[in-house]
């Protein structure tokens, strides 16, 4: 006798089911995890009795919608209704799919933290495992453990994003920190910022989830002059991780150190030059120990570089000025751990998490224009759209939007994308 239509079909059930075996099972090859055990973690926020659909389905499915592009709750909705019968059995759907109160009930009320928890933990170990985040050639850079030994740089960068169409509470938009993997353009992580505070109070308990998932030991945390803070230093210290901090005014005193070093007679050991954007640019590098011998004495912990960083520019326009931006920063990187111009290259990479992830959320997913806003809707709304953009990654893909065309044309390729 065939399974009751509003059931769940087998395959489903028992990737939901072994979940709970996965902690006390024997290792599993990461990169052989479903994606579908990972959602399987997140907790039911609904009671029991009258539930038609299980999370898990749920789930699945505003994932799939997502990875084809979909914004709101209603278009979610649409996407599952208009999936053909293959993808639904795949799905565990019955005749009906969950209806858009469904989606919004569910996305509204499950913890946004432990969502993220499951996907971004998928997601870091499956940049690990595949090599993307730490493979050999042309990467960020080469940081050396030993003497003789060395390999490739993991750099993370640590920015926050605010969702200005959503509100919370007391009418504040949403923000929300975020680390993203340099090389891979995976999110590692994500959580929302207290309301009452800032994302200073956020930058350790994230950093800790995705030390868990993945450890930090040996990777090279990059972060606005925000972050440049004592006991994050220590933290990243304690973990095993450097850091690069940009120094700015919110540290008046140690900025006023870092400009007081004799830069004059510091060669420089990095230049770039380049043309871009209607704008020429020529960037230099100098580094200038502060500790150890002939170190300057600088007062940030574990810090053992100096760095400035002169960046001059100017439009095309062969008669418009030069205008000239002097940037300094600390690092705990040493002469002997990195090379001048992959340390370089680490700090203007930063920037990809604006231009690789919150650019991206702003246009292909008009992020910004979203008034999702009721209970953890928006948090849990940019945890899919991450896991939406980090997935198509995986994927190989290196235009999102195409991405998501094309997965929205193709609905069973959404479908896939969750194995």
């Amino acid at each position: 006798m065939s399974a009751c239509p509003s059931s769940p079909i087998a395959v489903l059930a028992r990737c939901s089911t072994a979940v709970p075996a996965l902690a006390t099972a024997a290792p599993v090859d990461p990169a052989a995890e479903d994606l579908l055990a990972a959602l399987g973690a997140v907790t039911d926020p609904r009671k029991s009795r009258g539930v038609r659909h299980r999370l898990l389905t749920v789930l699945a499915a505003a994932v799939c919608a997502v990875l084809a592009g979909a914004r709101s709750y209603t278009v979610i909705a649409e996407w599952a209704h208009d999936l053909p019968v293959s993808a639904r059995l795949r799905l565990g759907m019955g005749r009906r799919a969950p209806s858009e109160s469904t989606f919004r009930r569910i996305v509204q009320r499950i913890d946004a933290d432990e969502l993220d928890t499951a996907v971004s933990g998928w997601l870091a170990r499956h940049t690990v495992a595949t090599g993307t985040a730490t493979g050999t050639g042309t990467g960020t850079g080469t940081i050396r453990p030993g003497p003789t030994s060395a390999g490739s740089v993991r750099a993370i960068a640590v920015d926050g994003k605010t969702a200005r169409g959503a509100r919370g509470d007391d009418g504040r938009a949403v923000h929300l920190l975020g680390a993203l993997d340099h090389r891979s353009g995976i999110v590692l992580g994500q959580t929302e910022v207290d309301q009452k505070t800032n994302e200073i109070t956020a930058f350790v308990p994230l950093l800790a989830r995705i030390d868990q998932a993945c450890p930090l030991t040996g990777a090279v945390i990059t972060a606005d002059a925000l972050h440049t803070q004592d006991r994050h230093a220590h933290w990243l210290h304690e973990h095993g991780a450097h850091y690069v901090f940009v120094v700015k005014d919110n540290r008046p005193a140690l900025r006023a150190q870092l400009a007081t070093l004799p830069w004059n007679e510091v060669p420089v050991v990095d230049q770039i030059h380049g043309r871009g954007h209607g704008r020429a640019e020529t960037r230099t590098l100098q580094l200038c120990a502060i500790t150890g011998p002939g170190g300057r004495g600088i007062r940030f912990p574990h810090a053992r570089l100096a760095v400035r960083i002169v960046r001059r520019r100017r439009a095309s326009n062969a008669s418009a000025r030069w205008s000239t931006e002097t940037v300094y920063a600390v690092t705990s990187l040493g002469f002997t751990d990195l090379r001048a111009h992959h340390l370089a290259e680490i700090i203007r990479q930063h920037w990809h998490i604006e231009n690789r992830l919150h650019w991206v959320r702003d246009v292909v997913f008009a992020e910004d224009l979203s008034q999702i806003r009721t209970g953890h809707g928006p948090a849990v709304m940019a945890v899919l759209r991450n896991l939406a953009i980090s997935r198509h990654r995986l994927a190989g893909a290196t235009n999102i939007a195409a991405a998501c065309r094309d997965t929205g044309r193709h609905p069973l390729r959404a479908v896939d994308l969750l194995t």
